[in-house]
């Protein structure tokens, strides 16, 4: 099957008209928090990620999958202890290594509504770290048809028109050609870099210049995006 696991389908330019706008801000690491009309979405807040003491407004969270640089007990629980109510979504191994929390266990194929947010589930494997090293549940997560981040993984969105990818930029799973070839697979209309942190300045500000080459090819922007930015879509 390949690295690919699913065809990406339509092209960017026939991205989705959307009946409203929402922001996404980036986060440190493979951590962002997408806002609509006052309520939050968390997805992937993980050891490498600057504690999340403002949570207010949160409606659900979505881990990837069970790799502490995803999710924190201690992240989860400073999300639940402002918002009593949020909604926890992962795969059959997060559940399990999360069972202080209700998570609602998602598999690929899937679709939730939560508050604004439409959730899409893809993919279903951690990609290959080495040999020795078992593969794990994981899942991309598509929001209201516009957003994609595949986690660990470079699982496509199957018929979608992706409005703005979060591309891996470095881990121990990857290699720079195929991130490159899973944005030009994806062809998104924007793309900006996720999983940075185990990456110096040098090797951030190389791998941005890879995928930023990546995006353009379909007629993309790549947007640099640090811990803080924002991006409306």
């Amino acid at each position: 099957m390949g690295r690919f696991w699913q065809s990406a389908g339509l092209r960017a330019d026939r991205a989705p008209v959307l009946a409203r706008r929402m922001r996404l801000t980036k986060l440190e690491h493979a951590a962002l928090v997408v806002e609509d009309s006052g309520d939050r979405l968390y997805v992937d807040p993980g050891k490498f990620t600057t504690p999340i003491t403002e949570s207010a407004g949160a409606i659900a969270v979505v881990v990837t999958h069970e790799h502490d640089d995803h999710w924190t007990p201690e992240q989860l629980g400073r999300i639940r202890d402002q918002n009593p109510d949020v909604r926890f979504f992962g795969p059959g191994g997060v559940a399990a290594a999360a069972s202080d929390f209700p998570f609602e266990t998602v598999e690929p194929g899937d679709e939730v509504e939560v508050g604004p947010f439409r959730l899409r589930f893809f993919g279903g494997r951690h990609a290959e770290i080495h040999r020795s090293i078992p593969i794990i549940d994981n899942v991309g997560v598509l929001v209201n048809d516009a957003l994609y981040y595949g986690g660990d993984s470079f699982a496509l969105p199957e018929g979608v028109a992706v409005d703005v990818l979060a591309a891996p930029a470095g881990a121990p799973w990857m290699k720079i050609s195929e991130a490159m070839d899973y944005v030009q697979a994806v062809a998104p209309r924007r793309a900006f870099p996720t999983h940075e942190m185990v990456l110096s300045q040098a090797g951030k500000a190389l791998s941005n210049v890879r995928l930023g080459w990546a995006t353009e090819q379909s007629g993309g922007r790549y947007l640099a995006l640090e811990p803080g930015d924002t991006l409306d879509f």
